[in-house]
């Protein structure tokens, strides 16, 4: 899989000369990213148990989690189609495991301007998620087999 090149590289110069500066830019960027502290599991949970939290990826929403007690979770990417699931620590990262992926996702969480900021260990730098809404209202998920 290719690494995507920021968006300030110009598309306007050489392949060798985008190549060196994509380069040069993502490496700018990892060092910010890493920069950062993580959150520990208690300080990430003390942000998030008991609310719901819309993180936008780019341009758009990424989705919606809702977390519940005892580190469960509901996500959602589409309105009223939930997963259910849970998250842990793992050094420095929280992992979510959910009902349909066992494939743990795990994310280094820290907080910017008291807004949480997460970038995956499997994606480049420049592809963090960011928090923009935080509400006590939770996801609406009706249950599964609904008018079946």
């Amino acid at each position: 899989m290719a690494a995507r090149c920021p968006a300030l590289v110009p598309t306007s110069v050489s392949e060798g000369m985008r190549s060196a500066l994509c380069a040069i830019a993502l490496v700018g960027t990892t060092t910010a990213a890493l920069a950062q502290t993580p959150l520990s599991a208690d300080e990430f949970e003390a942000h998030v148990l008991g609310k719901t939290l819309t993180y936008r990826q780019f341009a758009g929403v990424f989705g919606i989690e809702e977390y519940l007690p005892g580190r469960q979770v509901r996500w959602s990417v589409a309105e009223n189609l939930c997963q259910y699931g849970g998250w842990y620590p793992q050094g420095d990262t929280i992992c979510f495991v959910y009902e349909y992926s066992p494939t743990p996702h795990c994310w280094a969480f820290w907080l910017e301007d008291g807004s949480l900021v997460a970038v995956s260990v499997n994606d480049l730098p420049g592809a963090e998620l960011y928090e923009v809404d935080q509400s006590e209202v939770p996801l609406p998920c009706p249950g599964p087999d609904i008018g079946a």
